[in-house]
C-alpha cells in the first residue's frame, strides 16, 4: 500500500511540474553588451578619404546595408565595430588600400508599447530608455491599467523572449512593451 501510495505521489509530481509557468530567461543579459543591429536602424557610415562612400544607410528588412562598390553586407546582429571591419574587409578587396571606417548609429529602430496605455503605437527609441519612459512617451497608463510592472518581448538570438518586468528596467531599440489590464 505504501509504495502504491508512493508512486501516486510521484506520478502527481511530475505532472504537476509540467503544468508549472514556465520562467524565460532574464532579459538584462542582452542589456551589457554593445548595441546589436537590426532592421530599421539608420547607421551613418564614413570611410576616411572616400566622401563618395561616407553616407547614412538603413539596414533593410534583409538585415544588410547596400554601399556603393561592394554592394549588400549584412549588418543584423553585429555591432558597429564588427560592421566597420567587415566594411574595410570587403573595401580592402582592390576598392581602397587602407580603409578606414567609421559607423554610428544616426537613428534606431522604434520600439513599440501596447495594451492599457493611453496612445500604443510605435516611438522612436532614445538611449537611455527605461519601461517608466516608455509608458509616459505613449501618453501614460489608462486607468485600468497594471502599474506596477509590464512584459517586455525582446528578439534575443532569433528567438522572441518574454518577461515581466518593473518600470526601472532598461528598454532597447525593437521592445515590445506590454501593459496589462488590472483585475480590481
Amino acid at each position: 500500500m505504501v509504495v502504491r501510495w508512493s508512486r501516486v505521489m510521484v506520478l502527481s509530481a511530475i505532472v504537476l511540474a509540467g503544468c508549472a509557468d514556465w520562467t524565460p530567461p532574464p532579459l538584462a543579459a542582452d542589456t551589457n553588451g554593445p548595441y546589436v543591429l537590426d532592421s530599421g536602424d539608420r547607421l551613418r557610415i564614413l570611410v576616411f578619404g572616400q566622401e563618395a562612400l561616407s553616407n547614412s544607410y538603413a539596414v533593410d528588412a534583409g538585415g544588410k546595408i547596400t554601399m556603393p562598390l561592394i554592394g549588400a553586407v549584412g549588418a543584423r546582429g553585429i555591432s558597429t565595430e564588427a560592421l566597420s571591419q567587415a566594411i574595410a574587409v570587403r573595401l580592402r578587396q582592390g576598392y581602397v588600400r587602407e580603409p578606414h571606417v567609421a559607423v554610428e548609429v544616426e537613428t534606431y529602430r522604434p520600439f513599440f508599447v501596447l495594451g492599457e496605455i493611453t496612445t500604443p503605437g510605435q516611438f522612436s527609441f532614445v538611449p537611455g530608455m527605461r519601461v517608466e519612459n516608455a509608458v509616459a512617451i505613449a501618453g501614460g497608463f489608462t486607468p485600468r491599467a497594471y502599474r506596477y510592472q509590464v512584459e517586455v518581448h525582446r528578439l534575443i538570438n532569433g528567438q522572441v523572449m518574454r518577461a515581466t518586468v518593473p518600470l526601472d528596467y532598461p528598454v532597447r531599440p525593437g521592445d515590445t512593451i506590454l501593459v496589462s489590464e488590472r483585475w480590481l
